[in-house]
């Protein structure tokens, strides 16, 4: 990787190169002894280090749909049968084996008995309640075919076979299964460890008074916020001036045991970009992807740390993120989960730069038709707080009617 200083006259990077760049940029969070044993109750979210065989049949045995009598098919015949009632089989009993001719009340989940092949549900019984403990008796049962209302072993997953893939993201389905299974650990990827710094002498962090012509921090909240949803460790080194001397101070201060430096500001091509001259003796590429927002991009490593440089409006830096980092993320360790891609119709039309791959923020409503927040500026927070999907407009396309089918991201 080259450095690029001063500037880069090559055409802008395609979004789906940038990605391939990012994910290649941070392979070295991956490598061996980077995963951890961790209970379940901590393990939410995390990306499942290895493949998962099921160590037992679910379910481990044959056991009750309903709340029933256990019988041997065989012994009704089309007309119905009266069979002598035996003890009942509670869920968690270990049943005595079924004599013919006889019917065994049995609970939702209890284990089907030895020779007991069907269960008739407890209204179908005459009488359609279950006797008193103690008191012997018979009941009447319509005719049921073999396998009626039972669970089978293994209907669900049979031992032996792959029941999570590594890289899988656990949310709590997987852990259910994985606690179903008897695991009360698993093996996952660490957490990414992230050094966050915003940059600009314009930018004041929120509680403190605002002198004229500064403008709030946004950045800091909203990329630490998204991060930490995705299930990064993140550590805030605050804001940095514009002098490129005390950024690098920072960094080196602040970025010591990370696996990644991320920051915002300071990456297009104007007189005062602190990231680009801070980083001009370090393996850093500055470019222009062809998306908008998000168009200015940084990417390297300083010190030898992965280094990311979004820029610095806030749209732009959470679709930076959303593009690039948190999909890298995902492909690689399984965490956080992709985003869901669907599909909707645009309830307005829009106009798209053809060149770029356009990302517009929009509200997906109940008609499954997507309104559009605010127009294309990477500086509308309001609109994107209003928005719960990225609209995606690919390079090539300029024009879309209402109607029109798009891509749309769930955030």
């Amino acid at each position: 990787m080259t450095s690029h200083p001063h500037g880069n006259a090559e055409r802008a990077r395609p979004v789906a190169d940038h990605a391939a760049a990012v994910a290649e940029l941070l392979q070295s969070v991956r490598l061996a002894g980077r995963t951890e044993t961790l209970p379940l109750s901590r393990a939410l979210g995390r990306g499942l280090a290895h493949d998962v065989a099921a160590p037992l049949s679910l379910p481990p045995f044959a056991n009750s749909q309903m709340d029933g009598y256990a019988v041997r098919s065989v012994d009704i015949p089309d007309g119905g049968a009266d069979l002598r009632v035996m003890p009942p089989v509670p869920a968690g009993s270990s049943p005595q084996p079924l004599a013919a001719g006889t019917a065994a009340p049995i609970m939702t989940g209890a284990m089907i008995p030895a020779g007991a092949d069907a269960v008739v549900p407890i209204e179908k019984a005459v009488p359609d309640r279950f006797l008193e403990p103690g008191q012997d008796g018979r009941v009447t049962l319509p005719a049921t075919a073999r396998g009626t209302f039972v669970r089978a072993a293994g209907t669900d997953i049979a031992a032996g076979e792959r029941a999570l893939a590594a890289g899988t993201c656990l949310g709590p389905a997987q852990l259910g299964l994985l606690a179903a299974f008897g695991m009360a650990e698993v093996e996952v990827h660490r957490a990414v460890a992230v050094l966050l710094v915003t940059t600009g002498d314009e930018v004041v962090a929120p509680g403190r008074p605002l002198p004229e012509g500064k403008i709030y921090d946004s950045n800091g909240t909203l990329l630490e916020a998204a991060m930490q949803q995705a299930g990064l460790v993140v550590r805030r080194a605050g804001v940095s001036s514009d002098n490129p001397a005390e950024l690098l101070a920072l960094l080196r201060d602040q970025g010591q045991d990370v696996d990644l430096i991320v920051t915002t500001g300071g990456v297009s091509k104007g007189a005062y970009e602190v990231v680009r001259q801070a980083m001009a003796d370090q393996p850093v590429d500055f470019l222009h992807v062809a998306m908008q927002p998000g168009g200015p991009q940084g990417i390297g490593t300083f010190d030898g740390v992965p280094f990311l440089g979004f820029p610095g409006n806030p749209v732009s830096c959470l679709v930076s993120f959303e593009m690039f980092l948190r999909p890298a993320l995902s492909a690689m360790l399984g965490a956080p989960a992709p985003r869901l891609p669907l599909r909707a119709r645009l309830a307005q039309p829009l106009g798209s730069p053809g060149h770029k791959h356009q990302v517009r923020r929009g509200s997906l409503q109940p008609d499954g038709t997507v309104k559009l927040e605010g127009g294309e500026g990477s500086h509308l927070m309001h609109a994107l707080a209003r928005s719960n999907v990225l609209v995606h407009v690919p390079a090539g396309v300029t024009e879309l009617a209402a109607g029109d089918e798009v891509e749309v991201w769930m955030l």
